[in-house]
């Protein structure tokens, strides 16, 4: 195998990718990834100042073509938006990402409000699921094609009392992967989650800028934290022919955490 060979097997040229949640953190870091390997890109968020500001970072980062979609995943008109515009553009998505997900449901159970609840289930589970749907009755279903849900290592603990409902949702995600890899694979399409451990991103900086958590990582197998292009990298063996093979499982790229416990 040479240079050229390997250098083909990770290549995304001529691929459009979506990828949802995508104004900062893993998700942007995952589309500069995927443009340095020549993929064309869609990515959304729900803000529009913040999703055209990342556009416009990984036009010049990477020089991909890349469309800005602001879109709501949890809102079925925001779905429908981002799904026509990607269509009308492209005229294909060949990788979903499910990326957006969010948490206001801290604490225990008995004290979530059902509103709160409501919300993490309509991002975190219910929006990945119908977006990937309309990317299969979209594209997929006839051509083949990859999705990517980003689950948690969340999926495999209680949340210590403190995040129980994100662990059900990111619990339940996995098995979502698990089943539309089992349905989907005789149309070509894969199916895998990556289920990051603490990164160090916006979303999880209260697990590790604080005071008193100097020394967060320390104690994992390897001593640090996750950077956003630790998950990057597997993303892009997933959506790659590297990684071909690969289908319906969770990556769980934790530095050793769930093993250091």
């Amino acid at each position: 195998m040479n240079h050229e060979k390997i250098a083909s097997m990770f290549s995304l040229d001529g691929k459009t990718a979506l990828i949802a949640g995508a104004s900062r953190g893993i998700g942007e870091e995952i589309a500069r990834v995927y443009g340095l390997a020549g993929a064309k890109l869609v990515i959304s968020s729900r803000k529009p100042e913040g999703i055209q500001e990342a556009a416009a970072r990984l036009r010049e980062q990477t020089g991909a073509q890349v469309l800005a979609v602001a879109a709501n995943i949890s809102k079925p008109e925001d779905r429908k938006k981002l799904v026509d515009e990607a269509m009308a553009w492209a005229g294909r998505v060949d990788i979903l990402v499910n990326n957006a997900g969010t948490n206001p449901a801290n604490g225990p159970l008995a004290d979530v409000q059902e509103s709160a609840w409501d919300k993490i289930f309509e991002v975190n589970l219910k929006g990945p699921f119908i977006l990937s749907r309309m990317i299969f009755h979209a594209w997929m279903k006839e051509n083949g094609g990859c999705i990517i849900n980003t689950t948690s290592i969340a999926s495999y603990g209680t949340g210590g009392s403190l995040e129980g409902a994100y662990c059900i949702t990111k619990s339940a995600l996995t098995h979502l992967t698990q089943i539309l890899a089992s349905e989907w694979g005789k149309h070509r399409i894969r199916v895998n989650a990556i289920a990051p451990g603490v990164i160090k991103t916006r979303l999880s900086r209260a697990l590790w800028d604080h005071p008193g958590m100097e020394h967060a990582g320390q104690n994992l197998a390897v001593p640090r934290l996750g950077e956003v292009e630790d998950i990057a990298g597997a993303a892009l063996l997933l959506a790659s022919k590297a990684g071909e093979l690969i289908n319906g499982q969770d990556i769980i790229i934790d530095n050793g955490t769930l093993v250091s416990r």
